[in-house]
């Protein structure tokens, strides 16, 4: 398998199946230990890959019935297009009171986990799976489910899209000593049980994040423009005519 999460191969091949007919528009999926032991994974696996499907409009969740397969027209209807500064964003806002309430609730065992996520990132060890599992420490410190199963669909929204991902991509293997410092600072903020520090620790982290987007699309249409100038300067060029004309 390929450095995708597992969770991701657990979509592609459920919506394989959707695709082929085996889990039709409509019907209902199979239970959650049904799929877990058909795949022989976890079922917070197969939560996070039905939480995936979701986003992506492939499955609607039924509370108290189960996971419905959705018809096409029923997505489109769902469908709500979302970009990386709209996700990014909403993760700054979210996760800022996530983290404050976090700071009078979350545990020593759990501060404990937090700081091994930080020496995996500073060891350069899968730094993006430590960046997940520090963000969802800090989430099920809570102890609110509907917060945990807000910052799991925000995580999810991440990879919904292919722009999306490739936005991403050309910031978060950057900067990674900032990254670290920030969420040592989070870290720190949470340790001291500071509410307020915590939410701010936050706030920063996303609010570079943000800025590196913006650094990064710039770049990009800059490129672009570029590329396409270099085009007509080698169409329009005195020395291309009067090579056509020789």
């Amino acid at each position: 398998m390929s450095n995708r999460r597992l969770f991701w191969h657990i979509v592609d091949q459920i919506e394989v199946s959707i695709n082929n007919g085996e889990y039709p528009a409509g019907s209902r999926l199979p239970p959650e230990r049904e799929l877990a032991e058909k795949f022989k994974v976890s079922r917070p696996t197969i939560r996070e890959a039905i939480i995936a499907l979701e986003v992506r409009n492939k499955v609607e969740v039924k509370t108290g019935s189960g996971v419905y397969v959705l018809k096409d027209k029923q997505a489109a209807k769902l469908k709500h297009e979302v970009n990386a500064f709209e996700v990014t964003q909403a993760r700054a806002l979210f996760e800022g009171e996530v983290a404050a309430m976090a700071a009078k609730t979350i545990t020593d065992a759990e501060l404990e986990r937090l700081e091994q996520t930080l020496i995996a990132m500073e060891n350069n060890q899968d730094v993006e799976k430590a960046d997940r599992e520090f963000h969802y420490i800090i989430v099920n410190a809570t102890r609110n489910a509907a917060m945990i199963q807000s910052v799991e669909n925000l995580w999810a929204l991440r990879s919904s899209t292919p722009e999306i991902v490739q936005d991403y991509n050309r910031v978060c293997n950057k900067d990674n000593d900032k990254t670290i410092a920030e969420h040592r600072a989070i870290y720190e903020a949470l340790k001291a049980h500071d509410t307020v520090e915590a939410r701010s620790a936050m706030h920063v982290h996303f609010n570079r994040l943000i800025n590196a987007l913006f650094d990064a699309t710039e770049a990009s249409a800059l490129e672009e423009i570029k590329r396409k100038n270099d085009e007509m300067r080698g169409k329009y060029s005195l020395d291309t005519i009067l090579k056509s004309v020789v």
